[in-house]
């Protein structure tokens, strides 16, 4: 009681280690309790509502399997879905390889190249140009395609096997028109065929042979483009050289010269009618 009032009068009890610790500590003794106790109850009564909630709903624990039932039509779409994704990864050489694209390419590029142009006209004007005439060219072939092949498809009249026949009939009768006899033979006597006629011939024979001719065709025209270019070359360095100006490069005075030439003789128009006619259009 002494030292109780003591601290009272001095003003020192908060700093008195006895003088109100018993009256600190039990507050919070008492609400860590409290806090224990709630959380327990909260808990057993989770558990509770959980227990009545799965025996009174009937839950039962369900699975995700990839298995889709082993049935023929689930099967025939997953082939169709499969066949489809791999048709549009190979659509692009589709493009390439089975129709003019590849011939008309490599002319306009040998075009470049004659002209001493590395950058003009741009790839991609290259390629749109060849993609454009492309489909000029092929459209006859297309509307076969889509009469014969894709409307009775889609109309439920024959099957998708029949389609592709249909389809790689036409197809077929274009590239044999484009290719040599005797590529073709090469690839037929390569895979062992007994002699058939044209019509019969797989398409692993004649897409092969296709495309060699095509290159040799498109090396030809290129050939034939690049012969009045080299006549330019050769008239200038003479007159060069004649002059004594050896150390001038012809290409400067060649440039513009086959430049005029090409525009005066509408160079663009020959090269696209010439490319056009070679398909028998």
């Amino acid at each position: 009681m002494k030292r109780d009032s003591l601290a009272q009068d001095c003003g020192w009890e908060s700093c008195c280690p006895r003088a109100g610790a018993g009256e600190s500590r039990r507050p919070g003794r008492r609400t860590s309790w409290l806090l224990v106790l709630v959380a327990g109850w909260l808990l057993l009564g989770a558990d509770r509502a959980a227990a009545q909630t799965n025996s009174g709903s009937g839950f039962v624990p369900f699975h995700i399997t990839l298995d889709a039932g082993n049935k023929p039509q689930d099967l025939d779409v997953g082939i169709k879905v499969l066949f489809a994704l791999t048709l549009l990864t190979l659509a692009p050489s589709i493009i390439l390889l089975m129709t003019c694209f590849t011939r008309i390419v490599i002319v306009l590029s040998f075009v470049r190249t004659a002209l001493q142009l590395q950058g003009a006209p741009a790839n991609q004007i290259i390629v749109g140009l060849s993609l454009f005439l492309t489909f000029f060219i092929m459209s006859p072939v297309w509307d076969n395609i889509s009469r014969d092949a894709i409307v009775p498809y889609q109309a439920g009249q024959i099957s998708s096997g029949e389609a592709v026949d249909q389809a790689s009939k036409h197809i077929r009768t274009f590239m044999l028109k484009q290719t040599r006899p005797k590529d073709v033979e090469l690839f037929a006597a390569l895979a062992k065929l007994e002699p058939t006629t044209p019509d019969q011939l797989p398409l692993k024979v004649v897409i092969p042979g296709f495309i060699i001719s095509e290159l040799r065709t498109a090396f030809q025209m290129g050939f034939l483009l690049f012969v009045p270019f080299i006549l330019i070359d050769l008239v200038v360095a003479t007159v060069l050289m004649s002059m004594g100006m050896m150390m001038m490069p012809p290409t400067t005075f060649a440039l513009p010269l086959k430049l005029l030439l090409f525009v005066l003789v509408d160079g663009w128009e020959l090269v696209v009618h010439s490319l056009i006619r070679s398909f028998g259009m």
